[in-house]
């Protein structure tokens, strides 16, 4: 389960800083997405079609692709700064859920192994 949470983080994470590349590669350089995808990790999968994740959160990744490369340089520029505020509500969301959900898996092994201890002695 905290396996889940940590990649989940870390593609919201990575989704973000991607979609800060692009922001800047539309304004300045304009390089062809690859290009700009191969530095990441999972964006190269997620821009061949790979669903890296499930529910809700596959279908915001699912529709961030599908609109980019859709419209011209200035709507594209547009489009990007929008769905900044949604990337960086579901990386902040994703972060702390992880943080939340490993520090309580965390307490829970430190009991479990404090009642073995007081149970085998």
């Amino acid at each position: 389960m905290s396996a889940k949470k940590k990649r989940r983080m870390q593609i919201f994470a990575e989704l973000y800083e991607f979609n800060e590349q692009l922001l800047l590669n539309m304004k300045y350089s304009r390089l062809p997405m690859e290009k700009v995808a191969k530095n990441f990790k999972f964006m190269p999968e997620v821009l061949n079609g790979k669903i890296l994740l499930e529910g809700k959160d596959g279908e915001i990744i699912s529709d961030y692709v599908f609109n980019l490369g859709r419209s011209d340089a200035l709507s594209q520029i547009d489009y990007l700064n929008e769905r900044k505020t949604v990337l960086t509500k579901c990386r902040d969301e994703s972060s702390n859920d992880y943080k939340k959900y490993s520090s309580l898996y965390i307490k829970i092994f430190f009991l479990l192994g404090v009642l073995m201890a007081i149970l085998l002695a």
